[in-house]
């Protein structure tokens, strides 16, 4: 699992080593290429989307090219939207170049060229979405992203977008639609091949993946991994469910946030939805039923178990929003039975841990809960170590990084979580757990 965010690292360094090596024949055939075309790649990181790649089409056969013939210019662009200084059009810059097939795939010989472009969480520059701030809230929203390629001899230029591919969500239904006293809430699944019973991972995004678009809440952190090869190994298979609130999941009656102090508007129509995605996928191991998210999210996670403490089999919840205070010590006895891990960072600006995980997690240790974990970050850091590792820190709230990528495995104390005697992370425990 961990293994993944070396991808990114590992094409770097491949490409770097290729660049002085790297000749050109394609300076012969590119003035054939089709007339302005390209395909766009998009990427999903811990950050969210990046186009790491566009290929180009040629019309004659091509076996070399050299990335230094290219220059790559980008805008980016949304009605009503104003884009900061050196975000909304510059160059990107080219890292390598390759023959492909039409996907991008390296080929010895082919029609295609694929460029590989530099991405970075800092280089708004490569991300196809933009965080969009309207009447009160901001939401994570595609945009006009645009491209302008020129191969620098023969003057050649690719400006058309003609397809764009994310490979993360191909195996994802995004159609989903759920209905329930005039609330209506759109979602994506994943339905594993598995043969027999398969636990359901539901994620519940945060508050800036609200609207009518399921690849939002997927692509605009790293949620679409629970659908990935590793993850998927871990769980023998699971059902993923990412449901999608029209605003945000804590609006209250009002339009108001709620941080537990008044009901919200969503939480039953959101159960209806589970309990009919669950009835209508006859695959899903009713026992384990899992339910996490983030910020937002994390309240929603919480209050579901809070309002169904038997139905959950586990709860995975980071940058918890749910305010302590609001949540009665008969609550507490409710649901300390129910297998808990939280993820928060210390340096969290937004859900203040004082505020919500940290003296929650206490009274649930004092009422006896036996198995309710506590990863508690100095810092939410770079686990790619490509821009700086340790030394690399994003916002303090995004803390579900770390559940995202498997990598919360100790406790409150610093010691390891174990599970049977052994060390384990977030998920492997969380894979084992059963009503």
């Amino acid at each position: 699992m961990k293994n993944m965010t070396f991808t990114f690292l590992t094409l770097f360094l491949i490409s770097t080593a290729l660049m002085a090596k790297t000749t050109t024949k394609a300076t012969l055939t590119m003035e054939h290429a089709a007339e302005g075309q390209y395909t766009l790649l998009i990427e999903g990181y811990d950050w969210g989307p990046g186009v790491n790649k566009v290929v180009l089409p040629m019309e004659q056969m091509v076996s070399e090219v050299d990335f230094r013939d290219f220059s790559v210019e980008a805008e980016r662009k949304a009605e009503g939207v104003e884009m900061r200084p050196g975000e909304a059009k510059g160059a990107r810059k080219v890292m390598h170049a390759y023959v492909s097939d039409a996907m991008g795939k390296a080929v010895a010989t082919g029609n295609h060229v694929a460029l590989v472009l530099f991405v970075s969480p800092n280089d708004a520059l490569g991300s196809p979405i933009k965080y969009v701030f309207k009447n009160g809230r901001g939401s994570n929203q595609w945009i006009d992203y645009k491209l302008v390629v020129s191969h620098l001899p023969s003057k050649k230029v690719w400006n058309t977008e003609t397809e764009r591919i994310i490979s993360r969500l191909k195996e994802f239904d995004l159609s989903g639609v759920y209905t329930q006293n005039e609330t209506r809430l759109t979602y994506g699944s994943f339905i594993p091949k598995h043969e027999g019973k398969a636990p359901l991972i539901i994620w519940l995004h945060g508050g800036g993946e609200g609207g009518t678009d399921p690849s939002i809440p997927l692509i605009a952190n790293k949620a679409w991994n629970y659908a990935s090869k590793d993850m998927q190994s871990i769980f023998g298979g699971a059902y993923v469910l990412v449901p999608q609130a029209p605003t945000f999941w804590m609006q209250s009656a009002t339009g108001d946030y709620t941080r537990g102090d008044r009901n919200d508007i969503y939480n039953e129509t959101l159960m209806g939805l589970i309990k009919q995605y669950v009835n209508d996928h006859q695959g899903i191991d009713t026992d384990r039923i899992y339910i996490g998210g983030c910020s937002n999210g994390g309240y929603m996670s919480l209050k579901l178990i809070l309002e169904h403490p038997d139905y959950f089999a586990a709860g995975y919840i980071s940058a918890l929003a749910f305010h302590n205070k609001y949540i009665s010590n008969e609550e507490i006895e409710r649901i300390k039975n129910v297998p808990m891990w939280f993820v928060h960072a210390k340096d969290d600006p937004v859900t203040l841990p004082n505020e919500t995980v940290v003296p929650l997690y206490q009274r649930l240790v004092d009422a006896g809960a036996a198995d309710v974990h506590f990863s508690f970050y100095y810092h939410v850091t770079d686990l790619s170590g490509f821009y700086g590792g340790t030394d690399y820190r994003y916002n303090g709230h995004w803390s579900w990084i770390y559940s995202h990528a498997n990598h919360a495995d100790f406790e409150l104390d610093g010691t390891p979580v174990k599970l049977n005697g052994a060390k384990t992370t977030i998920m492997e425990w969380m894979a084992a757990q059963k009503n």
